[in-house]
């Protein structure tokens, strides 16, 4: 479409020109300022460039794809990290990224006395609404319907996608809009939709991102964390026309904003997701920080809202702990930007709740995994794992990536999503920040034991795991290897180190070996102290 002439700007050598409101105009220091006129420090309001060279001495670097997913085979998580490791400025700008979201997580949390009391709070509001799970989904149901909301019930992914499409035939709608929901995407919705004629448009920045470049969301949250700027320009000079060398984000976010908008005003239907569905009012809520979710639903005439059935939450007083919690543990920020309540449908207009259960009433059933339904959907867990940000969300190859994807994504395929409780360092850290308190790496070494029973790892490695235990299940056979390990390593060539058979070795350096191990250096210095009547 051609641009109104007062939104094109032009500023010389910082700017080259393009669509650009002049409200959204900023200098050259990108960050939002507070009233004091100092910098804000949560996520939405700290946005830097990837690099302060100038544009002609930028090094371009091809976008990482992800995992490569061929049917129901084990996907190979690590030859996608690999991929992603090999791109050292996508790497960098990732792990920064979400290294930077993670400390201004711990700054806000920190700021708020009571806050490990909320993370309590709402980790039991939670194990008390999947305990009475079908209680307050009944009690959901009557109250939308008393609202006027039309309600209906899928039992997977595949029923979501054919009510949805039933609606939109009743109505004769060919277009819809829709804000960032995880659900649809593990539902593959846009796909069905797409061959059903159906256009969908992402009216979440980070989704239509991804949605233009094809490619699915990498992060709960952020969806396109994983591409630069760059990038970014790329994608939108290829499918909506901008200037490929244009990569200011300003200019970016509004050439999107005003390719996005005539969308939103011709669409047939809108849909959300839900992040919290209240039982005592039959409300769905949604937190979004670009007010996208407000547009879908309520400028077309035709609502639907995708809900999980685990977003269940009892009353609306217990919204406010969960509203504190979402998005300090997200991005950082105090509160995001929009939080919608939809109650029912505005005169003349129509809406339809579907809840979906796609899984979720068998994993509730999952002893060990059952916890894992209280997730809020935060990405406080990737935000902070080692691997998820050296990696990069698509090669997990799974709608869930990162630590939550570990332990829910083998929930719908063991065979398929069998590496993936692998891909964890088991430091804990995921744990620690769950704003709702889920045992995250308990629960994905929890999963190991579960696919080495049921026989769904490799040969090799069952093998390996296998000697493994012989040989740390007798101390004098343990003790023997590690010296002959140290030995070895102190004489052997590099090349005959760092071959194949060493992964360890592909991505970093092996460690200098001790002159003495600590079973060595103890029997020296304290046992025989010990026995000499020393101080232990």
């Amino acid at each position: 479409m051609s641009e109104p002439n007062d939104l094109r700007v032009h500023d010389g050598a910082s700017q080259r020109g393009g669509l650009i409101h002049p409200d959204v105009r900023q200098p050259s220091d990108e960050s939002e300022r507070g009233q004091d006129g100092g910098r804000l420090q949560h996520a939405e309001a700290a946005s830097q460039p990837i690099s302060a060279a100038p544009k002609a001495a930028r090094t371009r670097e091809p976008q990482p794809r992800g995992a490569k997913v061929k049917g129901n085979r084990p996907i190979d998580q690590a030859e996608a990290a690999e991929r992603f490791i090999a791109a050292p400025l996508h790497l960098k700008a990732h792990d920064e990224r979400l290294w930077d979201l993670r400390k201004k997580r711990d700054t806000v949390a920190h700021g708020i006395p009571e806050w490990e009391a909320l993370r309590e709070l709402a980790s039991q509001i939670k194990a008390h609404t999947l305990s009475n799970l079908d209680r307050y989904l009944e009690e959901f149901e009557a109250n939308a319907k008393a609202n006027g909301v039309h309600v209906h019930w899928a039992a997977d992914g595949a029923e979501h996608n054919r009510i949805v499409h039933g609606i939109l035939k009743d109505h004769g709608a060919r277009t819809l809009i829709k804000s960032k929901s995880m659900l649809t995407e593990e539902c593959g919705f846009r796909h069905y939709m797409a061959a059903q004629g159906i256009e969908i448009i992402e009216t979440d920045l980070g989704e239509r991102i991804q949605q233009l470049d094809n490619e699915d969301p990498s992060h709960v949250v952020c969806p396109a964390v994983h591409k630069t700027r760059l990038d970014v320009a790329e994608v939108f000079a290829r499918t909506l026309g901008t200037d490929p060398e244009n990569d200011d984000i300003h200019y970016l976010a509004e050439s999107q904003r005003e390719t996005t908008r005539p969308h939103i005003l011709t669409a047939d239907a809108g849909m959300t997701g839900c992040n919290f569905a209240i039982a005592e009012t039959g409300t769905v809520v949604t937190c979004t920080n670009e007010g996208n979710a407000d547009l879908s639903g309520n400028v077309p005439k035709l609502q639907i809202h995708s809900i999980g059935i685990e977003k269940l939450i009892p009353r609306i007083e217990h919204l406010g702990v969960f509203i504190r919690l979402l998005s300090r543990s997200a991005l950082g920020s105090p509160i995001t930007q929009y939080t919608s309540h939809f109650r029912g449908p505005r005169k003349g207009t129509e809406m339809h709740m579907v809840l979906v259960d796609n899984g979720r009433s068998a994993r509730l059933g999952m002893e060990e995994f059952w916890t894992s339904l209280k997730c809020i959907r935060c990405g406080a867990c990737m935000n902070t794992c080692p691997v998820y940000r050296r990696s990069g969300g698509l090669s997990y190859g799974a709608t869930y990536s990162g630590p939550i994807g570990l332990i829910i994504d083998p929930t719908f395929n063991k065979r398929k999503y069998s590496t993936l409780p692998f891909s964890s360092t088991m430091n804990g850290s995921c744990t620690n920040v769950c704003p709702v308190k889920i045992n995250i790496h308990e629960q994905i070494f929890a999963w190991r034991k579960v696919l080495a029973e049921e026989h769904e790892i490799p040969l090799v490695k069952k093998g390996m795991m296998k000697a493994a235990g012989q040989v740390l299940s007798r101390p004098a056979a343990y003790r023997a290897a590690i010296g002959a390990a140290d030995s070895a390593l102190r004489v052997l060539p590099r090349f005959a180190v760092y071959n194949p058979v060493n992964t360890w070795g592909r991505g970093r350096e092996m460690p200098h070996t001790p002159r003495q191990s600590f079973h060595a250096w103890y029997r020296q210095n304290r046992m025989k102290a010990d026995k000499t009547g020393g101080e232990a």
